[in-house]
């Protein structure tokens, strides 16, 4: 028999928001892509993936993103397994080499289309606030995104991939299309980002770039992980250089 005013069972702490790769292994018939990767990517930090082609980051970036199967292994964020379906989906962003927008859709028509598929409430009001955060706010109301220059479409995938608030932000060399002036914008909008508990992880071949804003650093060679660390006060440019040719030497 409970005693009289006894407090109520406290309820359980909710699961680490942490997206996780255990043993991850991904083949192509003879192809190895990716041999045990086990990482763990926390939420509130930018993660860069680098290493030499073929070493295995699109292949890792598919499977963040669902849209890759692995062949072994287990994925998981806040303790779920993250498997292709829609509630997985709506966690996640995604921004690759193609910026994901119709091209004869203007920039406000693309964005309202998008909130409507993924059930955003104000999808107009969404739409003008990410232009204008975007700074694509004063581009002419009826230009077609097919008329925009690869900077701007990198723009607009960025506020299209955050129309939903996603829990987790992935990116495939986001930087490559940008001037250097688009290049600092988006370090700062990765900060703003991963300061707003997201998990950001970006696939790069640009050192600079994962100097500039990586606390994480995942290196691939060869299908493996040969570099892993988290450091807080990240990673100077010219230490990130000495580990990657350190731990990328043929």
């Amino acid at each position: 028999m409970s005693s009289v005013g006894a407090a109520p069972a406290a309820a359980p702490a909710p699961a680490p928001r942490l997206l996780r790769l255990e043993n991850v292994g991904k083949t192509y018939g003879r192809h190895r892509a990716l041999i045990d990767v086990s990482v763990t990517l926390a939420a509130g930090c930018v993660t860069a993936i680098l290493g030499p082609n073929g070493a295995g980051k699109t292949t890792l970036l598919g499977i963040l993103s669902t849209l890759v199967q692995p062949s072994s292994g287990t994925v998981s964020w806040a303790g779920q397994p993250l498997t292709m379906g829609a509630l997985v989906r709506a966690a996640i962003g995604y921004v690759g080499h193609e910026p994901g927008v119709y091209g004869d859709l203007t920039a406000r028509e693309n964005l309202r289309l998008f909130a409507g598929l993924h059930g955003v409430a104000n999808a107009a009001t969404r739409a003008d606030e990410l232009l204008t955060r975007v700074g694509l706010g004063d581009v002419r109301p009826d230009a077609a995104a097919r008329t925009f220059s690869r900077g701007m479409l990198q723009r607009l995938a960025l506020a299209r991939a955050l129309l939903h608030s996603p829990e987790i932000l992935l990116f495939d060399e986001p930087a490559a299309a940008l001037d250097p002036a688009g290049a600092a914008w988006l370090v700062t909008e990765l900060r703003r980002e991963r300061d707003a508990g997201r998990a950001v992880v970006l696939v790069t071949h640009d050192l600079d770039a994962a100097a500039a804003v990586a606390d994480h650093i995942v290196i691939l060679r060869r299908a493996r992980v040969v570099f892993d660390d988290l450091r807080p006060t990240g990673f100077p440019t010219e230490m990130l250089r000495l580990l990657y040719e350190e731990r990328t030497r043929a």
